[in-house]
């Protein structure tokens, strides 16, 4: 069994390592800590058994690496371990494609106990997670938003974080070795995709995928 961790706080990853090692010893375990390595990882291939995501990664913006993932390998089960512990980001972390939800507080014991019953085909959430809670709007309302992002090549997502960063057309070029010219031609099939006129409201869209903490 091959198992990534993406988390970029060393500590904490080095902690999930143990945990994932005490639960399944067997398991052959990898890490990264950048967002651009875990892609490029899954390009390169082989495609991991399972992936364990942090969604608080520099490059990332919130569900974004969720949702891209999910799209481009829709077969590869992905649990979110997160620092965020609220039921609408849970909900909304589901809604995204994540086949589990382990709070970075849960006992090391549920981590072996997700990673299985993943493993299994099923959906595993905290066992202390409230049943009276009325569901996120946001988790249904971000579909379609998901949708159109899926719907971008893995070139054309890259552009569009970079553009989400502020980067202009001729820096992401150069980032991405390639002329201003096919940077230009991305960009303007993203906006075509997500339905949007300018870098403004493309902006404006990935950054709804953002996670709120104001309201944490």
């Amino acid at each position: 069994m091959n198992i990534l961790i993406v988390d970029d706080h060393p500590l904490f990853r080095h902690a999930l390592i143990q945990a994932v090692r005490y639960s399944l010893p067997q398991a052959q375990i990898n890490e990264t800590a950048a967002v651009n390595e875990f892609y490029e990882r899954l390009e390169k291939g082989p495609e991991p058994d399972l992936v364990l995501l942090d969604l608080n990664l520099p490059g990332a913006s919130g569900f974004s690496a969720l949702v891209h993932v999910r799209a481009q390998y829709p077969s590869l089960p992905i649990i979110v371990v997160s620092a965020h512990e609220e039921v609408s980001i849970i909900q909304r972390a589901i809604a995204h494609g994540a086949m589990g939800y382990i709070p970075k507080s849960a006992h090391p014991s549920h981590i072996g106990e997700a990673i299985r019953q993943v493993l299994e085909g099923e959906i595993w959430l905290p066992p202390n997670l409230p049943t009276n809670t009325s569901f996120d709007p946001r988790a249904a309302d971000e579909t379609e938003l998901a949708e159109r992002i899926q719907s971008l090549t893995p070139q054309q997502f890259r552009v569009l974080m970079m553009v989400a960063e502020g980067l202009l057309n001729k820096q992401i070029a150069y980032e991405l070795d390639v002329s201003e010219a096919t940077i230009k031609a991305h960009v303007t099939a993203i906006f075509r995709k997500l339905g949007v006129q300018n870098r403004t409201q493309a902006v404006l869209a990935i950054n709804a995928l953002n996670i709120d903490e104001k309201k944490m």
